[in-house]
């Protein structure tokens, strides 16, 4: 194992600290706690905090995207590991202005189960708390860690439309219903050509050959649906959009938007091969296509691999998509 650190113990606490020490306008940190919050939490309007969080190794996601139009609070948990329900309760607290607080909640039982419990200690404080599952990854329907499916990078677009509904001052019951409705019009699929190695593990979760690629992995290295001969960019946008295709039933004229989401360690050269192959079959399809974005949103530590996420623009999707944020990452 070949990594930038001290101690695999302490890297989820050094790495805190080199994000909040590198973007103070964007970001400070809960004192004693794991919680990334936007740096001017202080002067915030009474508006609906927003939260989410899980095992680090997904970086940028979540402590990325904190900040203004966005995440109120990030919780980081161990890697690869879901926050623990007292931290997370503490990022609840420090995010409610009065008008309550929004769980942004990807489809992991540890998540889900941690993130519920803190909601319920909120709520007997007086908080109003609401939640969301996000379940966009249409690779496998359960897997290790969950039940049905796994929340991946489509989570990310969630932060952005909700954190831009927030913004605007809408209300708790607004925003938990608007995202009722948008989470399922958002859906990933992706593969991977590596897997990844967690510090305190020291070795791979998983190993492919150095000609095989395996579609559908999780972002914890979770097993996907098929191991194959590595194929061309082409190919692999072949078979990632004839899943999609099949889950969305595509027609024509029907407006969506693109993420393509590097894993780790797939450089933006072939990421962007990758969206030129997408992007020239989606057109075949008839489909109008009205926002691109391209990039290491949600990673898996050091993975080669990439996501494909569609999301079918109803709605005001695309006007809250396109709102400018204050963030690190987006």
């Amino acid at each position: 194992m070949k990594k930038i650190m001290n101690q695999p113990s302490a890297i989820v606490d050094e790495m805190i600290q080199g994000l909040t020490k590198s973007y103070p306008d964007y970001v400070s940190r809960l004192e004693n706690t794991n919680v990334i919050v936007r740096s001017d939490l202080k002067n915030m309007s009474q508006t609906v905090g927003l939260v989410s969080g899980g095992g680090s190794g997904h970086e940028p996601s979540h402590a990325g995207f904190v900040g203004e139009g966005m995440l109120t609070a990030a919780v980081c948990g161990e890697v690869f590991t879901s926050p623990t329900p007292d931290q997370i309760f503490e990022a609840i607290k420090a995010s409610d202005t009065g008008k309550g607080v929004f769980l942004i909640i990807k489809n992991y039982s540890g998540d889900v189960m941690n993130f519920d419990m803190a909601k319920d200690m909120a709520e007997m404080e007086g908080i109003k708390v609401d939640s969301i599952i996000v379940d966009d990854d249409i690779a496998v329907e359960d897997s290790t860690y969950t039940q049905g499916r796994r929340g991946v990078a489509g989570t990310v677009l969630v932060h952005k439309i909700l954190g831009g509904l927030a913004a605007e001052g809408a209300s708790l019951e607004e925003i938990s219903d608007f995202a009722k409705q948008l989470v399922p019009q958002i859906k990933t699929i992706g593969l991977a050509l590596t897997g990844a190695t967690v510090p305190e593990v020291g070795k791979p979760g998983f190993v492919l050959a150095d000609d095989e690629i395996e579609y559908g992995v999780g972002i914890h290295g979770e097993p996907g649906y098929r191991k194959e001969k590595i194929k061309t960019s082409y190919e692999f946008g072949q078979e990632l959009i004839g899943r999609l295709s099949k889950e969305f039933q595509f027609k024509q004229g029907d407006t969506y938007g693109v993420l393509v989401n590097g894993l780790g360690a797939t450089p933006l050269m072939e990421q962007f091969v990758f969206i030129n192959d997408v992007l020239n079959q989606l057109d075949e399809t008839g489909l109008k296509i009205a926002f691109t974005k391209v990039g290491n949103y949600m990673t898996s530590l050091e993975m080669a691999g990439i996501s494909l996420t569609l999301i079918k623009l109803e709605n005001r999707y695309l006007e809250l998509l396109n709102k400018s944020v204050h963030t690190i990452a987006w």
